[in-house]
């Protein structure tokens, strides 16, 4: 199962995140909040999200094939995000990701929002811009 801890996540990208969290928060106090449903994802997981809708039943989820994911290295230098309300229920409504990407992307412009991918919007996902270069 793919991860969803900060400790298997780029140091800034944590630093990011802990900080438009809290500026989300203050600007947002009655909205739903974000939170880690991935960072760190093996190449098998890779695969199986590469084939959905492809070879096997779903929609197409992804582009990048395993190796070619910010996520499949440790530390990974993406996450991707969801919204939780105070009862727990998920929201996937686009102006909580497209506020949290204003956000995140001020405090730190290493960071690229999926959402504006001119291809493949990916709302969910910001990863660090040339995340090549943080792999070892």
């Amino acid at each position: 199962m793919a991860s969803r801890s900060k400790a298997d996540l780029n140091e800034i990208l944590v630093d990011a995140y802990d900080k438009a969290c809290a500026e989300y928060l203050a600007l947002y106090p009655n909205e739903p909040q974000p939170f880690l449903t991935t960072t760190y994802r093996s190449n098998d997981e890779q695969t199986e999200l590469y084939a959905q809708g492809r070879t096997n039943p779903g929609k197409v989820v992804t582009n990048a094939k395993a190796g070619d994911s910010p996520h499949n290295y440790k530390p990974a230098s993406a996450f991707d995000a969801g919204f939780i309300t105070v009862n727990n229920k998920l929201d996937w409504r686009p102006i909580l990701f497209q506020r949290f990407a204003d956000i995140i992307c001020k405090i730190q412009p290493l960071v690229k929002w999926g959402g504006s991918f001119k291809t493949f919007k990916d709302a969910p996902h910001y990863e660090l811009l040339d995340w090549r270069k943080y792999v070892k």
